[in-house]
């Protein structure tokens, strides 16, 4: 088993960004807000270590 210690620290950091921008996008754009869905998570999976 692999024991080597990853930093998350980029990918909760694109992950709180692509949230903010998800919620720019659903206040001026709500038709589009399912193309921001895969950024979300992935950089979830990413910072919580799953991918």
């Amino acid at each position: 088993m692999e024991t080597s210690n990853k930093s998350t620290g980029l990918y909760w950091l694109l992950f709180f960004a692509s949230l903010a921008g998800a919620v720019v996008v659903w206040i001026t754009i709500p038709q589009i807000i399912t193309l921001t869905l895969p950024f979300i998570c992935t950089f979830f999976a990413k910072a919580m270590n799953i991918m």
